[in-house]
């Protein structure tokens, strides 16, 4: 019999599935693309059923490129973008919405109502998270009081909600478990960081029914066993991780000051603090960290920033100045320098830092002279300096001073962002030496809860190191160029008021 672990990385824009072995490499893998959904101005859903199937075909489809069959597998992870919510009928499964995505807007309103309302302060202290629509609570609520009924139907226990994790988590038990674990569980304002449970104030302040939400699980527990048909033949889910916890996990960050940057549509930068649950971050938010089996439950303090790479995505796709994303390197180092033109991609409001939902897309200093290099190679800079007003907060409020970053993700390919990367912050960056960081983070979870490896911290001899850029940039023209940069930021914020 193989001992092999399975994982489920289920994205913003893909879904995938890996096929993991005992020396943590992946020998196989499969992606789907999942549709995107805009049906009004800064609303953005996805089609849960479309979730589901993209789960089935990729996992059947990877275990099919090679000789492992459902008997081979010790376990299976989940991991999946977070604040995105799902709602579905608890007797048929039948979902009664599409999924509204983490990016989606439409809970400003009511986020607003409750800042006025003297609420922010509760629910940081409570949950580690700012109020913001980002997260999953107002999402919840909308749904249940915009289909017809729902509501009535969920304070009658007819009603499942949950993240993406426990709606997959529920399609591959048969619907026997609706369940999910701390990571997911803290993305949502409704849990209490430090005692990890359902807070009954947080469920009455944002109105939401405590009988619809999933019971919180350890992120390595045995949560259930996958219906025999679904693989042909039954096997243990061990593991369930928020892609950016995993991401950690997979990228070895597993002591306290340990820090990663995750660039895709956005970046997300996170740093363990151990034990510690700094609730008091200011800018930046508290959130559960991925740990093992029963060890005491861990934290880590985030900065989501929300465009990165998908200001780059819009470079091609709605403007039409480059016809790759890779093109956007060569136009880059092209440049002696940006020539004083300053892009703050702001394109669906600004995150940690600013936490700014009015912000807006900004492009600052053109002339007759500039090109579409300038363009391209601002976008990149747009990316590194946001990662850098991450950063500079994070080493303030954790009080632990960044001696590398660990980075994974698309544009980790762009040697010249990395490079600048590593210049505007003054440190090391070093690329993952594997692209499914997510994905083996939460295999790595998986594994460890069945036996496969015994602890986290002997997942740095798996993973290895990859490419390692170091600071060239003198003190001076990175502070003069920050500065800059700081002034553009300035007069994007509440544009949109």
């Amino acid at each position: 019999m193989g001992r092999y672990v399975l994982a489920i990385d289920s994205g913003t824009t893909s879904t995938r599935s890996v096929v993991v072995d005992p020396d943590g490499r992946i020998v196989a893998s499969a992606s789907e693309q999942i549709t995107q959904y805009f049906p009004q101005l800064g609303w953005v859903e996805h089609d849960p059923e479309e979730i589901w199937r993209g789960v089935l075909t990729t996992m059947r489809s990877a275990l099919a490129h090679t000789s492992v069959r459902a008997s081979d597998l010790v376990g299976l992870g989940i991991t999946n973008q977070r604040e995105t919510v799902v709602a579905w009928e608890r007797a048929t499964g039948r979902p009664v919405h599409r999924a509204i995505v983490w990016q989606d807007r439409r809970g400003a309103d009511a986020c607003a109502t409750l800042q006025r309302e003297g609420a922010s302060t509760l629910v940081m202290a409570r949950t580690g998270l700012h109020l913001d629509p980002y997260f999953s609570a107002t999402k919840i609520a909308w749904i249940l009081d915009h289909v017809a009924g729902l509501r009535q139907s969920a304070q009658r226990g007819e009603i499942c909600v949950g993240t993406i994790d426990s709606w997959i988590l529920w399609r591959l038990s048969g619907g026997r478990v609706h369940a999910t674990d701390a990571t997911n569980a803290s993305r949502t304002s409704l849990m209490d960081l430090r005692r990890v449970a359902w807070d009954d104030e947080l469920c009455r302040l944002f109105d939401v029914p405590r009988e619809v939400l999933p019971s919180i699980e350890r992120s390595e527990s045995f949560f259930a066993e996958t219906d025999a048909d679904v693989l042909g033949g039954a096997v243990p889910i061990t593991g369930i991780l928020g892609d950016q916890q995993a991401a950690l996990l997979g990228q070895g960050c597993v002591r306290v000051g340990q820090t990663k940057s995750t660039y895709g549509t956005g970046s997300f930068v996170l740093q363990h603090t151990g034990t510690q649950v700094l609730t008091e971050t200011g800018s930046l938010i508290a959130t559960a960290a991925g740990t093992e089996n029963d060890a005491p439950q861990e934290y880590a303090l985030e900065g989501s920033i929300f465009v990165t790479g998908a200001a780059i995505q819009w470079l091609r796709d709605a403007l039409g100045i480059i016809d790759t994303v890779e093109e956007s390197e060569a136009l880059a180092a092209s440049l002696e320098d940006n020539g004083d033109v300053w892009f703050v991609p702001a394109l669906t409001g600004l995150g940690a830092p600013q936490w700014d939902p009015h912000a807006r897309g900004t492009v600052l200093g053109i002339t007759r002279g500039t090109t579409r290099a300038h363009l391209a190679r601002a976008a990149l800079e747009g990316i590194a300096y946001q990662t850098r007003d991450v950063i500079d907060e994070m080493n303030i409020q954790s009080r632990v001073a960044l001696r590398e970053l660990k980075v994974d993700g698309a544009a980790t390919s762009n040697r010249w962002l990395m490079q600048f990367q590593s210049d505007v912050l003054g440190v090391p960056v070093v690329v993952a030496p594997h692209a499914e960081a997510t994905a083996l983070g939460v295999a790595f979870a998986a594994g460890v809860r069945a036996g496969l490896w015994s602890r986290h911290d002997e997942l740095g001899a798996l993973l290895g190191e990859g490419v390692r850029y170091e600071p060239t940039m003198s003190t001076d023209e990175r502070d003069a160029l920050y500065s800059r940069w700081t002034q553009a930021l300035d007069r994007s914020r509440g544009w949109s008021q």
